[in-house]
């Protein structure tokens, strides 16, 4: 944590009484920095330019131009999730894919010593074959060039004249084998995709061979690469795509992604499996009709997918800084933007002419960026266009209800966080001009659900789990949370705008934000973001990859491990074992409790019933009373519940009440089946005393859990010394067996 905060703070220039807040918030676990900023503040790599991104969550690219692609595997590789704007409208700016690839043999990965490896990407033409040698680098650099240069190909061709089809040679001889350590980030190599994802990155781009590329082949281009940098222990993959409301290919390319055969064995469609590596959503220019809005839910239900983000709204929030200075300014930029004849450029115009009011120059870049700022990060709570952003984070679980000064501080501190990384200038020239046009933070919040359990009681838990009525006596329960939500925006809003003043810095329109808040909830124990925990008790699934450390570390501390949901066989089957080597991605299983699960009264709610209007209700008041950007929100509900959402959604977009866009998951009857490996999986009070039971005998508590992971992060170990193993009883000392007998 001190690295993490002593680094934000030197790039932050911040004086003495900031530098004390922001430590004394971090460390009482009031206010964290962002999870990436875990990762590399303070590190030499960290501190070169050309790993900036690596500092940021979350990002998003219109993929205007063939770079682009590049650029996607350049931050992903960073750690960076990656949004990715896929609409027709902007995919025809790509140029005509001329020239047809064909794979013609190529070299396996590790066969050259270390000493011997080049590290950057190299090609040359083969004479007489005029065959196109492809070396692949041994970096993060050496696998997004060979990646561009294959795109690159496929449009352009070689200036040396071939032309038509072009035959390529892929030389993995320089690339480190499984197992070598990796730098910068760590951990250990595993190329085992890499080939894979060239071959499949060849054969989409042949297939569009003549034409431009669809919307769903370059969203494949993006995630067919994605899967080889998970595999490679790089990091675990996040994205978005967003694609037009009329794209059918789109709208439906997740379908049946998971099937499950009589045997109750689930698969994984394996043409269809990168897939997985982002969410996808349909964009909306105009307002859709109560029928897109029904089937959009109804699509959710069935598959996960196909959420409406409503643009006009995201836009409108992106330009606040001009529209909440003319009067009704928002309500009439929304009004031109749904008008049947102008729509967009009604906005455009609409918008020119308040800046002109209000003697603000723009550029015709500038303009065209501001009507483009409705590209999302993966989880969706951020918006603009060819961003980055940092995040930080104010665990309200751990603040009481009654304690104004340290609700405000940990706000305060969480904008001085966020704000500290807008000194960075990156290399690459479309974030650079994007920051500096539009400086884009978030400040989010986690533990809400638990905060307001424990300010309204039993009261409000039963008012929330009736639905949210209206009438005197309920209301007060809706004011509270405004209250709450309106002094927390204020004070993470005077945070950032005291530091950007203080430095010079132009002040981000949009600073609040509601994070999905996975892992790092898990460190104080909060309910994710604004949500509601999915059970007062439930088991919740981490991925990781095989090798990290963290694995055997959290092995011997008694959590159990199983294959995640990419493990497969070549069928598509899931996967058992840990140590089958065609597992590379694992799931860390932690038994949880709310902070409020033993509170009298409050443990009697089966949370799997929380009616959908009160979702809704919640969500609705956190976006409109805290969040400047977008809540990112998962809403769960029962097939009954279809057309109560529906309505609910779309009476919101008409009477313009917030809405930008929403998650939808399906709830199951605890009778009937479920997804394999969800994150989280709602258990008994008995069962989680079993779990934590067991976990408390497997464990040797005068051991640090430092330590134990520095026994595995500082010496070479492999998955096969575990094999076999699904829980720390695997590995446990010589009489674990007997003590675990007795549990």
């Amino acid at each position: 944590m001190l690295r993490t905060i002593n680094d934000i703070a030197e790039i932050g220039k911040y004086t003495q009484d900031e530098y004390a807040l922001v430590r004394e918030q971090a460390l009482a676990q009031r206010a964290f920095p962002s999870g990436r900023a875990f990762w590399v503040a303070g590190t030499e790599w960290g501190k070169k330019p050309e790993n900036f991104s690596g500092y940021y969550n979350c990002t998003s690219t219109h993929i205007a131009d063939p770079d682009a692609f590049g650029l996607l595997v350049d931050l992903a590789m960073q750690g960076s999730g990656t949004g990715a704007v896929l609409e027709r409208k902007v995919l025809e700016a790509l140029p005509t894919v001329n020239h047809k690839l064909e794979r013609v043999g190529g070299i396996a990965p590790g066969s050259k010593k270390p000493s011997e490896r080049q590290e950057f990407t190299s090609y040359d033409t083969m004479l007489p074959s005029g065959i196109i040698n492809i070396r692949v680098g041994d970096s993060r650099a050496g696998w997004r060039d060979a990646y561009q240069l294959l795109i690159n190909l496929a449009f352009y061709g070689l200036p040396r004249g071939i032309s038509g089809r072009i035959r390529v040679c892929i030389d993995l001889s320089n690339v480190r084998p499984a197992g070598e350590t990796l730098k910068g980030f760590g951990g250990t190599s595993n190329p085992v995709r890499l080939e894979e994802a060239f071959n499949k990155i060849i054969a989409l781009l042949s297939n569009a061979f003549g034409r431009r590329l669809t919307s769903v082949e370059a969203c494949l281009l993006i995630d067919e690469a994605a899967t080889a940098i998970v595999a490679g222990n790089i990091r675990r993959s996040a994205g978005m795509r967003q694609f037009d409301k009329n794209d059918k290919e789109a709208a439906q390319a997740k379908l049946n992604l998971y099937t499950q055969d009589a045997e109750g064995n689930w698969k994984v469609d394996p043409a269809k499996e990168a897939l997985r590596m982002a969410n996808h959503t349909r964009t909306f220019h105009s307002k859709p009709s109560y029928e897109d809005v029904a089937e959009s839910v109804r699509m959710q239900y069935d598959s996960g997918e196909g959420a409406i983000q409503y643009i006009p709204e995201a836009v409108a929030r992106a330009n606040i800084d001009i529209l909440s200075l003319v009067p009704n300014g928002k309500a009439a930029f929304l009004a031109a933007y749904n008008d049947p004849e102008l729509g967009r450029e009604g906005a455009k115009r609409y918008l020119l002419r308040c800046a002109k009011a209000l003697k603000y120059k723009l550029t015709a870049r500038e303009m065209s960026h501001r009507m483009d700022r409705y590209g999302l990060n993966p989880c969706g709570e951020i918006i603009g266009r060819d961003f980055h952003c940092n995040l930080a984070e104010v665990h309200l679980n751990t603040i009481s209800p009654d304690n104004y000064k340290d609700q405000e501080d940990a706000f305060y501190a969480a904008g001085l966080q966020v704000a500290a990384l807008l000194n960075h200038e990156f290399v690459h020239e479309r974030y650079q001009y994007s920051r500096g046009i539009d400086p884009i933070v978030g400040v989010s919040f986690t533990g809400f659900f638990d905060f307001m359990v424990h300010a309204g009681g039993y009261g409000w838990l039963k008012w929330m789990m009736d639905g949210r009525p209206t009438g005197s006596t309920d209301d007060m329960f809706s004011a509270l949370e405004k209250h709450y939500l309106s002094r927390w925006r204020r004070s993470a809003h005077k945070g950032v705008q005291d530091y950007c003043e203080k430095h010079d810095i132009r002040v981000p329109n949009r600073i609040t934000t509601v994070q999905p808040a996975g892992t790092k909830s898990l460190l104080t124990g909060a309910s994710s973001g604004w949500h509601p925990p999915k059970a007062q008790r439930f088991i919740r699934r981490i991925t990781l990859g095989v090798n990290d450390p963290l694995v055997p570390a959290l092995i011997e501390k008694g959590y159990s491990v199983i294959p995640a949901q990419s493990a497969r066989d070549e069928e598509g089957n899931l996967l058992d074992d840990i140590s089958d080597p065609r597992v590379q991605e694992v799931l860390v299983e932690i038994p949880t409790e709310v902070s409020w699960a033993n509170v009298e009264g409050c443990d009697q709610f089966d949370l799997a019933k929380l009616p959908v209007e009160a979702q809704w209700g919640l969500y609705m008041n956190v976006q409109n009373h805290y969040t400047d950007h977008n809540t990112s929100a998962t809403i769960e509900l029962y097939e009954d519940e279809i057309e109560t959402l529906s309505k609910l959604i779309y009476e919101n977009i008409q009477n313009n009440e917030g809405y930008i866009s929403a998650a939808l998951l399906q709830r199951f009857d605890a009778s009937g089946g479920t997804f394999p490996r969800l994150p989280f999986e709602p258990i008994s009070k008995e069962k989680y005393d079993q779990l934590i039971a067991m976990q408390s005998v497997l464990q040797d508590s005068e051991v640090d859990f430092l330590d134990i992971l520095n026994k595995y992060d500082s010496s070479d170990w492999s998955i096969e010394s575990v094999a076999g193993c699904t829980s720390a009883a695997c590995i446990a000392k010589a009489d674990s067996d007997e003590i675990a007998g007795k549990v």
